[in-house]
């Protein structure tokens, strides 16, 4: 079993339902969602916009290998219909991005799949949702 942190981002539509719907899906097409950060509302990165993104991370348990889990990210954004992916940094509004943070301790660097995701620290819409999920869950004593 793999250990798998996603970056999920929405600024079109009803975003809150969009991530709960990426959510669903992840755990259906990926593995089990171990971890649900909450909900971040954001300013566009990277481009203007008038609408504000909905981010938030999952933490999920998968068999899939690292090609497998791009391939599932994938086929969600498109089962949740964004037709295309940002080319060239040129980024636009979109009703989800799924993106790969970390995968176990694998680094992959290939064109179409980098991991650790290279620019998750200079985002703090991506580092405040990860870092969240990645403390250890407190347990109180009763």
């Amino acid at each position: 079993m793999h250990t798998v942190y996603l970056g999920l981002g929405t600024n079109l539509g009803d975003r809150r339902r969009n991530i709960a719907e990426a959510v669903r899906l992840i755990g259906e097409q990926i593995g089990i969602v171990r971890r649900l950060s909450s909900l971040f509302e954001t300013e566009p990165w990277g481009f203007s916009s008038d609408n504000m993104f909905v981010n938030a991370a999952v933490k999920v348990d998968t068999l899939l290998s690292p090609r497998g889990v791009l391939k599932a990210t994938q086929s969600i954004e498109r089962i949740m219909g964004r037709t295309e992916k940002s080319a060239n940094r040129q980024y636009h509004d979109r009703l989800i991005d799924i993106d790969i943070l970390i995968y176990d301790d694998v680094k992959v660097d290939e064109p179409d799949l980098k991991i650790p995701h290279p620019l998750m620290h200079e985002r703090e819409f991506v580092m405040r949702p990860l870092g969240e999920i990645l403390q250890p869950t407190t347990r109180h004593n009763q």
